[in-house]
C-alpha cells in the first residue's frame, strides 16, 4: 500500500487528496505527530544548524516509509531542502504542491478588500 507522508504545515484538501490518489496511487495519508508537527512549524530562525533539530522527523520518515511511497515536503526551506535530499536517498518519491492564486475583490463598507484564494493545481517532483 503506497502512503503519502506529510511534512507541512497544512491540512490537505480534498482536491490535493483526490490528485494524490489518481497521480501517484495514494492509499493512505500520514501526517506527522503532534509534536513533530510542532517542530516543523517552528525551525528556529536564530539557529545555523538545524539538523539536530529535523533529526526526529527524519527518524519517523525512516521508521514508517516504504520505498517508493510518497512525501509531500514544504515548509522552511533549509528544512525542506535536507528532508527532501534524505528522503531521496530513501528512495522515496518527493513532491510539492503547486497553487494557482484567484484574487477576488469585494466592496465592503465603502472600501475595496481583495482576498487571495488558493487552487490546488497539481504536485510536482522535487
Amino acid at each position: 500500500m503506497r502512503q503519502m507522508i506529510l511534512l507541512f504545515s497544512h491540512s490537505l484538501s480534498d482536491a490535493q487528496k483526490s490528485d494524490a490518489r489518481e497521480n501517484y496511487g495514494v492509499e493512505a495519508f500520514v501526517p506527522m505527530p503532534v509534536d513533530m508537527q510542532k517542530l516543523w512549524s517552528a525551525i528556529p530562525a536564530q539557529s545555523g544548524d538545524i539538523s539536530t533539530h529535523i533529526q526526529p522527523i527524519k527518524a519517523f520518515v525512516e521508521d514508517i516509509s516504504h520505498r517508493g511511497d510518497v512525501v509531500l515536503i514544504q515548509g522552511d526551506f533549509g528544512a525542506t531542502y535536507a528532508l527532501v535530499n534524505y528522503c531521496q536517498s530513501l528512495e522515496l518519491v518527493t513532491l510539492y504542491a503547486t497553487t494557482k492564486r484567484n484574487v477576488v475583490e469585494n466592496s465592503i463598507d465603502g472600501k475595496m478588500v481583495k482576498t487571495s484564494v488558493f487552487e490546488h493545481v497539481r504536485f510536482r517532483r522535487y
